[in-house]
């Protein structure tokens, strides 16, 4: 086998089974190994694919959804090119089509003669396997579908030039690596290492239709990420208003919403504002374009965290790239808390403009700002029975309205939020 020729897939995450698999298809039969140490380490690397596709989710030939994972996940030069344009011109072509044709041969390997020699059938168990509960840890249902019949394809594939066409269609429709296969991630810092963006696997799929009412809003959050995602002139958005009014749902419906046009998203909480530079300088170069997603956002008059965000957005020497947009909600207009002493205390200060302006002018670097107001009760009602009858919840519309009322004025007040809550409330009761 000739991995070892291998140009631009080269240094692969998990690639330490394919080295292994590589001996041992190039040295069953020699007689300067052991049979008995070769016959181990093959169990070692069945041993290797087996827990790695339980934690994946996948299933059916695992030899071969092994080698998709390793190709999906790698991001190289040719794949990083391709990722959401699709086909590119150039040199590189040669190269990768080399590649794949280096993988074709892996795909077609015929194991037999491998078992036959070291007595073991254990690979026939990874030709058809069933995965039982057809869930991961790691990938969701989506994920792991993609690279299974990505995996099939690739294994139906007539030469290595098909084999290319097929893997680059891939990262044109899905991408590449963690932010190709992923929606949503978020930040972290794992003990003792530098800051890393983690997928998030396990996204509501709220969509905009689902939420009902706010026309206006939503077709102001639509007509701006359209424009972002198309590469036009785009703003930072700021939704603001009352509790349980959709703002974070609507955002949750833009990225599923526009996922399959490069939209990714990357929530990140205000006490992880010093890593935005980071994080930004891990992604400005990708096809994709990135979301960076701030909930419930809002300072307390002692924090100054607001001052790492103002900078990233629009003071600093580095201009903010063309595909990072920042969206945030929050329950406040200004985002930073006002008293009445900050009234009093313009009478002291010699500059009380320069003190208004300092915590008025982190707003005004959201471009749009939306407002979602809570609904009046005609508005409640209606969106109390659109959620009934998508329910399939079978009550006079007398009685239900009335147990809505009841319900709202114990539980929170006039809100989509509520109005969702009563509605899970009976649903429960069935």
């Amino acid at each position: 086998m000739r991995t070892n020729e291998l140009m631009l897939y080269k240094n692969m995450d998990y690639g330490d089974i394919l080295q292994d698999m590589t001996f041992l298809m190039e040295n069953y039969d020699s007689e300067f190994y052991n049979k008995e140490d070769l016959r181990s380490l093959l169990f070692e690397c069945v041993n290797q694919l087996l827990e790695l596709s339980v934690s994946h989710g996948f299933e059916g030939n695992l030899w071969h959804t092994y080698l998709t994972f390793l190709l999906v996940n790698d991001e190289n030069a040719y794949s990083t090119s391709c990722e959401i344009v699709g086909e590119i011109e150039g040199s590189i072509n040669e190269v990768a089509l080399h590649d794949f044709s280096i993988f074709k041969e892996l795909f077609d390997y015929d194991f037999s003669g491998l078992e036959n020699v070291l007595g073991a059938g254990c690979i026939q168990v990874l030709m058809g396997y069933t995965n039982g509960s057809r869930a991961g840890k790691i990938f969701n249902r989506r994920v792991r579908d993609r690279i299974c019949t990505l995996a099939k394809a690739l294994g139906e594939a007539a030469d290595a030039e098909e084999f290319k066409q097929k893997m680059t269609q891939f990262y044109k429709e899905f991408g590449v690596g963690k932010l190709g296969l992923h929606k949503a991630f978020r930040i972290e810092h794992p003990e003792g290492g530098d800051m890393e963006i983690v997928p998030i696997t396990n996204i509501a799929h709220v969509h905009l239709d689902d939420l009902v009412g706010y026309e206006i809003a939503k077709k102001k959050l639509i007509d701006n990420t359209e424009a972002f995602v198309k590469g036009r002139r785009a703003n930072n958005c700021l939704l603001f208003g009352d509790a349980g009014t959709g703002k974070s749902s609507s955002i949750k419906a833009i990225l599923n919403q526009y996922y399959d046009q490069g939209l990714r998203m990357i929530e990140v909480y205000k006490h992880q504002f010093k890593d935005l530079n980071d994080v930004i300088a891990q992604v400005k170069n990708r096809n994709y374009k990135f979301i960076i997603y701030m909930d419930d956002l809002s300072f307390e008059e002692f924090e100054i965290e607001y001052k790492y965000l103002k900078a990233v957005i629009e003071g600093g020497l580095e201009r903010k790239p063309e595909n990072v947009l920042i969206y945030a909600t929050s329950n406040r207009r200004h985002l930073i808390r006002e008293t009445f002493r900050d009234k009093a205390d313009r009478d002291e200060d010699l500059h009380t403009n320069d003190t208004v302006q300092e915590k008025l002018s982190l707003v005004a670097r959201f471009g749009v700002t939306i407002y979602f107001g809570s609904p009046e009760k005609k508005e409640f009602q209606e969106i109390v029975k659109v959620l009934a009858k998508r329910g399939g919840i079978d009550m006079p519309e007398e009685e239900l309205l009335l147990e809505a009322n009841k319900w709202e004025l114990s539980h929170g007040g006039l809100s989509g939020r509520t109005a969702q809550q009563f509605i899970d409330y009976l649903l429960g009761q069935e």
